[in-house]
């Protein structure tokens, strides 16, 4: 029954179970006292006798337990933290000793294990790196061959989602959305379009041409939608006119081939982590009172099955409406004359809700920077329905309610660097945010936390804190 509570906590109830039998025996032991005297007179003696022995013992059972709490289950909680992030988030840092100095030979012996944990780790990553590096290789090689093709392409599963496109796809679909891994290919086409065409590719087996538009119903596209052979889903090849590029222009190739297998139709809550895509967003602002102030910056990155997506990033300037206090210039560096003739709040919270679009959005103190897109919803004409994260509570929830959970002490418990030119940027914090969390995931997982309820079950334990910083 007591399984699921924290160590600090049933050390806790221990204690106040141990005061409360303690009182009990002494209560029972002074009536029994004063019914042996048989003296009515000595019954005020004996209340005062109780009442002092009352507070005595509780003062004695209070102190030892903070005492208890603060030199025993206090380091035990941030030994097993440090531990599972050695474990599972790749972290290097060294075991707290001083710390831990009332824990006996444990923290020494943990200490060890972390460090033969790190070596074990370090051979694995230099293995991993020499893997990589020869990946890195092949997809440069890959881009280079795509690059000298003169079209744009998009590799789409059986349930319509992207999982590959290049450079000059991005183009393409960045006329109409945010490009983006695992979205729907329909926030971009014209449904009814795609789905003919894709019914007649299932039935011929054959590529099909087709004219499709835009799902916005302002462009019309020349394409030929191409089998993969035994693999699932289909390749979508935009014709030359519709590609607006640079021969010069970067090309970038983004794909998750995973994607190609999507899970089954499973109520979100009950959705795998791993199966998730997160943005993970920060915004920078004239002032900290949301239902006053404006956004000045947003700054997002897209992390999917555990990993950081490069090239799909929005880092946007916002124009307030309102001049932006010198204090907070000094803060974020976005100036009054930086902002001119950028978007207004309306018009960027669009394009960031289109960014976000099917995805968990992630902040730190998230409740912050949500009500500012809440407050601003209708002149967006958006819905902020998505599904939050705050990696403030994860942190509590992985580390404990009583450790400090700033993004900066969390990046530095994480081995996480934020580079001080980005500090207080939108994307920057948005980055190291995205970082954090992909190093946390995992450390779920181990926890027993592997779905999106299970995580969000234990959050709400710790809502107060949240409370407390807002």
């Amino acid at each position: 029954m007591l399984s699921g509570l924290s160590l600090r906590l049933r050390v806790f109830l221990f204690f106040a179970l141990l005061a409360a039998g303690g009182l009990g025996i002494a209560a029972a032991a002074l009536v029994l006292g004063y019914g042996r005297t048989g003296m009515a007179g000595a019954f005020d003696g004996f209340v005062f006798a109780g009442i002092l022995i009352g507070f005595g013992y509780l003062a004695l059972v209070v102190g030892v337990w903070l005492l208890f709490d603060e030199n025993v289950a206090k380091p035990i909680e941030r030994l097993a933290a440090q531990l599972r992030v050695h474990a599972h988030a790749g972290g290097s840092s060294e075991v707290d000793l001083h710390a831990t100095r009332y824990l006996g030979d444990l923290a020494p012996a943990a200490a060890g294990l972390a460090g033969q944990l790190g070596d074990t780790a370090l051979t694995t990553a230099e293995a991993v790196a020499q893997e990589t590096a020869r990946l890195a290789d092949e997809k440069v090689r890959l881009t280079a061959l795509l690059t000298e093709i003169p079209v744009a392409m998009v590799l789409v599963n059986p349930s319509h989602q992207i999982v590959l496109y290049d450079g000059q796809a991005a183009e393409v679909l960045a006329q109409v959305a945010p490009p983006r891994l695992n979205a729907s290919l329909f926030d971009y086409l014209d449904r009814a379009g795609v789905e003919a065409a894709y019914g007649k590719l299932a039935r011929s087996g054959m590529e099909v041409s087709c004219q499709l538009t835009g799902a916005d119903g302002a462009q019309s596209y020349g394409t030929r939608m191409k089998p993969l052979g035994d693999a699932p889903g289909y390749l979508l090849v935009f014709d030359d006119a519709s590609v607006q590029i640079s021969p010069d222009a970067a090309r970038p190739l983004v794909y998750d081939f995973d994607l190609l297998e999507t899970p089954g139709d499973v109520a979100f809550e009950h959705r795998r982590l791993s199966d998730l895509c997160f943005v993970v967003f920060d915004t920078e602002t004239t002032g900290l009172l949301p239902h006053k102030d404006e956004i000045v910056q947003i700054g997002a990155v897209r992390v999917l099955k555990g990993r950081i997506i490069e090239g799909e990033a929005l880092d946007m300037l916002v124009d307030p409406g309102i001049p932006i206090p010198p204090a907070s210039t000094k803060v974020h560096r976005v100036s009054d004359a930086m902002v001119q003739g950028a978007p207004d709040v309306a018009e960027a919270g669009r394009l960031f809700h289109a960014f976000a679009s099917d995805a968990v959005i992630v902040a730190h103190n998230a409740p912050f920077d949500m009500a500012f897109l809440y407050r601003h919803a209708g002149r967006m004409g958006v819905s902020w329905d998505h599904p939050i994260l705050d990696t403030v509570l994860l942190s509590a929830v992985l580390f404990g309610a009583s450790e400090t959970h700033t993004l900066d002490a969390l990046c530095e418990r994480l081995g996480v660097t934020i580079p001080d030119a980005v500090r207080h940027t939108a994307l920057g914090d948005a980055q190291a945010t995205a970082e954090v969390l992909v190093r946390m995931l995992p450390m779920l997982a181990a926890r027993g936390m592997e779905t999106f309820g299970d995580v969000i079950a234990e959050t709400r334990k710790h809502g107060r804190l949240l409370e407390d910083l807002n």
